[in-house]
């Protein structure tokens, strides 16, 4: 039996969209990765399946283009919770994840606002292989006397980022460094690795190496824990918009209850049936 997909973005990053509330789905990392393939599959930077909740209004899983299954991607939340609210009618929906629940609610047309929930910020959170302090973890990239990326900061949003602060994210080396780090032994579970330029005390220039998916246009974790990660370090205000390849999201760790809110577009590309 055939079972219709949506095909979404977030800012271009990419996203096979599955209802699975009525029929089970279960791909193997072998189906996830050949869903995935630009060149074979439909292609995409994750696979997402919306299954039933007993505890809201739906639960969803994510799958990184290597197969991998993950707790959390921000763009896709807020894609799904775009669908959501367009069959239901309401403004606001609640998503499980294994992150955690996620509050998401209009906030223009075609426009979400994802709650993203607390960041971990202890080592064991994100997690580290050993304990550090993680406003700046003891990692460089270089040589010893003159490292050319050093000191990054750690947060987890349901998955583990490290973000490296430059002066230049353009001339970042994000597709030479992001794999060396992502694999690092330092990181147990993998790591999305963000390069993060301060542009002001409210914008952001990041791009993203996003664990088994590679350079994406767009990541919404990985906004969220740049932006985390440079509010401590005292680099910027506690909300900024921040500029990614794909386009821009607006970002505010809130100082009432430590929530992450992500606000950013949503759209439709096209529909299609998996065999």
């Amino acid at each position: 039996m055939s079972r219709p997909f949506l095909k979404m973005n977030g800012l271009g990053n990419d996203f096979v969209v599955v209802e699975a509330r009525s029929q089970p789905f279960a791909p193997s990392a072998e189906d996830v990765r050949a869903i995935a393939d630009r060149e074979l599959g439909v292609g995409c930077d994750q696979l997402v399946s919306i299954d039933p909740s007993a505890k809201a209004d739906a639960a969803v899983r994510f799958w990184n283009a290597d197969g991998e299954e993950v707790g959390a991607c921000g763009n896709a939340s807020r894609c799904v919770g775009w669908l959501l609210m367009e069959a239901s009618g309401r403004d606001e929906v609640v998503i499980e994840t294994r992150a955690g629940l996620l509050r998401a609610s209009r906030a223009g047309e075609r426009m979400v606002s994802v709650d993203m929930g607390e960041p971990g910020l202890r080592w064991d959170q994100i997690p580290l292989a050993e304990e550090m302090d993680t406003r700046g973890i003891e990692l460089q990239v270089g040589p010893i006397d003159a490292p050319h990326l050093h000191t990054p900061g750690c947060v987890s949003m349901g998955n583990p980022h490290v973000v490296f602060f430059v002066p230049d994210a353009e001339a970042a080396p994000v597709r030479e460094v992001g794999p060396l780090i992502e694999h690092h032994p330092l990181f147990p579970e993998g790591v999305n690795v963000g390069f993060a330029e301060i542009r002001a005390r409210d914008r952001i220039r990041l791009r993203v190496w996003e664990r088994g998916a590679g350079l994406t246009k767009a990541c919404g974790t990985g906004a969220c824990a740049a932006l985390v990660a440079a509010a401590r370090r005292g680099l910027t205000d506690r909300k900024a918009t921040l500029e990614l390849d794909g386009g821009e999201l607006v970002i505010e760790w809130r100082e009432a209850d430590g929530h992450v809110i992500m606000t950013g577009p949503a759209a439709v590309d096209f529909t299609g049936s998996l065999p």
